[in-house]
């Protein structure tokens, strides 16, 4: 790829974004274990809207701006994960499932409020955003803000549901592992030891003309493009 076509602003808006995505996900980690009764991520300093407490070299930095630079990936990533101690807690199967979920659940709650915005943009007038979500680069050029407030929704709707793949270390994982009888979810965290390589499959194992991931979070961005849709009343 020829790096005079790469759209610098663009990069460094999205870049900027998932990085704010991603310390809101693990501090809401982070949180619901502390309030659960387990202060080992709050005495780490991870109840922390800091993105240097979250930062994870090859999920946070290498994957994510390596999406933004190659046609063929998602933009997505993730963070260092948050310690959690199973002895603190009351029922660590029922309280390491919600804790588990917060992640994903804190993209969602992100998600709603992009849309909401850019709700309210669109219906009061001080803003058309185009009738593609997806059309970020065209969306920049006319209007930043709401460039801004897409990528924004787009994004977190992606990570919830990237994240929400019931693949250890995903937090799909923790959540599957929370649902399942212990001796099968003893089987489910015992892979997680395998989650680069489960990872990297879901990024090279080409599906329909595209890779597993983006196959398996395309109806997602369907879904995406219809609330968007419903939102600004395309």
């Amino acid at each position: 790829m020829d790096l005079s076509e790469l759209n610098v602003p663009l990069i460094a808006i999205r870049y900027a974004l998932l990085l704010f995505s991603l310390t809101v996900h693990e501090t809401a980690h982070a949180w619901t274990s502390n309030r659960f009764g387990d202060p080992t991520a709050r005495m780490l300093g991870r109840v922390s809207l800091n993105p240097l407490a979250h930062i994870d070299p090859i999920g946070t930095v290498v994957f994510p701006l390596l999406g933004m630079i190659a046609p063929n990936l998602p933009v997505l990533g993730w963070a260092k994960p948050v310690p959690v101690n199973p002895l603190n807690l009351k029922s660590p199967k029922r309280m390491g499932l919600w804790i588990s979920a917060a992640g994903p659940l804190s993209n969602l709650v992100l998600a709603s409020l992009f849309l909401l915005v850019l709700f309210v943009f669109s219906h009061s007038g001080l803003s058309t955003p185009t009738p593609y979500l997806f059309d970020f680069q065209t969306e920049l050029q006319s209007s930043p803000l709401t460039a801004v407030l897409k990528i924004g929704f787009a994004m977190n709707v992606m990570l919830a549901f990237f994240n929400l793949l019931p693949v250890p270390p995903l937090d799909g994982g923790g959540v599957l592992a929370g649902m399942l009888p212990a001796s099968l979810s003893d089987s489910v965290e015992s892979l997680g030891r395998f989650g680069f390589f489960l990872l990297l499959a879901l990024i090279v194992l080409p599906v329909g003309g595209m890779n597993l991931l983006s196959w398996l979070l395309l109806p997602v961005a369907r879904a995406s493009q219809a609330a968007f849709t419903l939102a600004v009343g395309w």
